[in-house]
């Protein structure tokens, strides 16, 4: 699916402004990437820096920070979580953030309270659908996926 050239996912977990999408794993942890909407504001990404393994990250402190050729911050966290771990190819090679968003995750993630709990106050399907596009309508974000 996508909206204005931007790849969406039904079946994952969203942020209410797109920033950023969760992944529930077998193992009840999440996985937290950037949104095509997200990867097409922020340019070319450059350099990824995630949390270590074992840090503790409230809502508010993000798990990893970007930096762009347009934008350097924070990767949004809305969860009490600990830090797993970090995608070793995305810190090795930044720009597949932009080559491929969805599967280019950044980090994994241990929700303190469980992931379905924390999964509640996320978008998916089509109520999730519906925001991205209109996210992306409303700006008029065309999203373009950089080469490796």
């Amino acid at each position: 699916m996508e909206c204005n050239g931007c790849e969406f996912h039904p079946e994952l977990y969203y942020d209410a402004e797109f920033q950023i999408w969760l992944r529930r794993e077998h193992d009840d942890s999440l996985t937290v990437g950037m949104t095509d909407i997200s990867q097409s504001i922020a340019g070319k990404i450059l350099h990824v820096r995630v949390r270590r393994p074992g840090t503790v990250r409230p809502p508010g402190k993000p798990v990893a920070t970007i930096e762009s050729g347009k934008w350097a911050g924070p990767i949004p966290n809305f969860i009490h979580c600990s830090i797993i771990e970090g995608n070793p190819e995305v810190l090795e090679n930044p720009v597949l953030l932009n080559s491929d968003p969805y599967n280019a995750w950044i980090a994994r993630v241990e929700a303190a309270d469980g992931a379905d709990r924390a999964l509640e106050s996320f978008l998916t399907g089509e109520e999730a659908h519906e925001g991205y596009c209109k996210r992306a309508r409303d700006e008029d974000i065309h999203c373009h996926r950089k080469l490796r």
